[in-house]
């Protein structure tokens, strides 16, 4: 029982720490401008181009440091089972004794000399004491400083780090351009769900309030049961779009909060109105009438970047003709060495790699990163012309959704008089319920087109900013 109790308790205290948490979690209001600085900071896929940045300086420095002094060290043991000796002979000796002859120690009587007496007097050669000529266990260190002196792949890799670099770089600004016109795009479809949904709740009140003066009249015999039945039609209607846009919004935030690289749990605000009326107009027509700067684009920036890479392998190719030359120092200690040892402690030399006779490999290469050198300056000059071209496309593009935008504005601003005025003639009775749900079905199908068109003309200027890399700073 008591453990019961415990568990309830238990449970209660996370119930109301989580409530509590709940209640702690601030709102965070955000402008479009905070968004995007917000964004840069925390959107993961620009968390990711800023660490290839970083691992591309330190692809600089792996390939610097490669052409500057090198120091290793090694330590070496070794055991001998047999150790290898030699000798350098013994001495010579008169004995009355004659010794055998041995070759392998060459020692043995060598000559003999018989005296008056009749005795042998013999000349022996002693073999002399061996000499190892290693040690059996034996502790050795060497020390060794190289500096590379030239090399032609050296020399354009430094080159090709700063064109990588600058590649990784590129890209990076590639994504963030691409999280501005996501972000962007994002906040404004939120921006006109809200909108919609609040011309939706003032219209749904202003049915509603209709639909009680005419249940009051239908009850009192001025109004037949059907024009009731038709105006609650058309309330469900509107409640029935409003939950889709609920709906909407909901999935819209989440994605919006992805991007920002915020926490589910978070809650936001748009402080920002919905960019439309004149300010949308004259934002749009000065993209309209700017001059594309082809050089200020990214795609064209990286397409130059790499035709360089290209001219960089062309280069490598060619410096596989050169020498390389490298020069060493080398010092080495043995805790212990043998009687003769011829190994000198201090080396200093030279080496040098030439290449002499491939068949024809090298030219091979050569001649496969010429043409793809030509392949990069083609590529660069076709996408140079489908970049102007797209330009053109764009704006054309952004005039056309502007123009409907306009035509889309009027045409909103004219089904809600002609709505409001259907409105008050069916209260008068001058109007059937059929002319005031045909006004209305008008009425939010334009609303429905012209938010769409302030969206379209907001995507399109989306579009554009980030071909002509204008106004996108995002920092707060």
């Amino acid at each position: 029982m008591f453990r019961k109790q415990k568990q309830i308790l238990l449970l209660a205290i996370m119930v109301l720490c989580g409530a509590v948490t709940a209640i702690a979690q601030e709102l965070v209001k955000l402008s479009l401008q905070e968004a995007l600085a917000l964004a840069s900071k925390n959107n993961t896929n620009i968390l990711n181009s800023d660490l290839d940045l970083k691992i591309a300086q330190k692809k600089v420095w792996e390939t610097i440091a490669t052409g500057l002094p090198q120091i290793s060290g090694k330590g070496t043991y070794q055991h001998i089972f047999k150790v290898p000796t030699m000798s350098f002979g013994g001495s010579t000796v008169l004995s009355n004794t004659e010794v055998p002859w041995n070759d392998a120690t060459q020692s043995g009587t060598m000559s003999s000399l018989t005296l008056s007496t009749g005795e042998k007097i013999y000349l022996n050669s002693e073999a002399g004491a061996p000499i190892e000529l290693a040690l059996k266990n034996s502790t050795t260190f060497d020390l060794t400083l190289s500096q590379l002196i030239f090399s032609g792949s050296y020399i354009v890799g430094l080159r090709a780090t700063q064109v990588y670099y600058g590649l990784t770089k590129q890209n990076a600004e590639k994504t963030r351009l691409d999280v501005i016109e996501t972000v962007t795009n994002t906040y404004t479809m939120i921006q006109l769900a809200e909108e919609s949904k609040k011309i939706l709740s003032q219209n749904l009140e202003n049915i509603n309030k209709t639909l009680y003066e005419i249940s009051e009249m239908n009850k009192q015999g001025f109004l037949e049961k059907t024009d009731v039945d038709q105006l609650e039609v058309t309330a469900n209607t509107i409640r029935n779009a409003m939950n889709q846009i609920d709906s909407n919004l909901n999935m819209a935030y989440r994605l919006l909060k992805i991007q920002l690289g915020m926490e589910d749990a978070e809650k936001i605000e748009l402080t920002d109105s919905l960019e439309s009326g004149e300010s949308l107009t004259k934002s749009s027509l000065e993209l309209i009438t700017e001059t594309f700067n082809l050089g200020q684009n990214i795609d064209y920036q990286l397409i130059q970047t790499s035709e360089k890479a290209a001219k960089l392998e062309l280069d490598l190719a060619k410096s596989n003709y050169l020498p390389t030359i490298a020069g060493f120092y080398n010092h080495t200690e043995k805790l212990k060495a043998p009687a003769f040892d011829f190994a000198p402690k201090d080396l200093i030399g030279i080496n040098l790699s030439l290449p002499i006779f491939s068949s024809g490999q090298r030219m091979s290469v050569v001649a496969q990163k010429r043409m793809a050198l030509e392949k990069a300056k083609n590529t660069r000059m076709l996408v140079s012309s489908s970049l102007a071209m797209q330009a053109s496309q764009y704006q054309n593009e952004l005039k056309l959704k502007l123009e409907k935008y306009q035509n889309q504005k009027k045409s909103a601003e004219l089904s809600n008089d002609i709505y409001e005025r259907t409105l008050e003639k069916y209260k008068q009775g001058m109007a059937s319920s059929m002319d005031l749900m045909t006004s209305q079905n008008q009425y939010l199908s334009n609303l429905t087109d012209y938010y769409q068109s302030i969206y379209d003309v907001i995507g399109a200027k989306s579009k554009l900013e980030k071909m002509f890399n204008t106004n996108q700073n995002t920092e707060n």
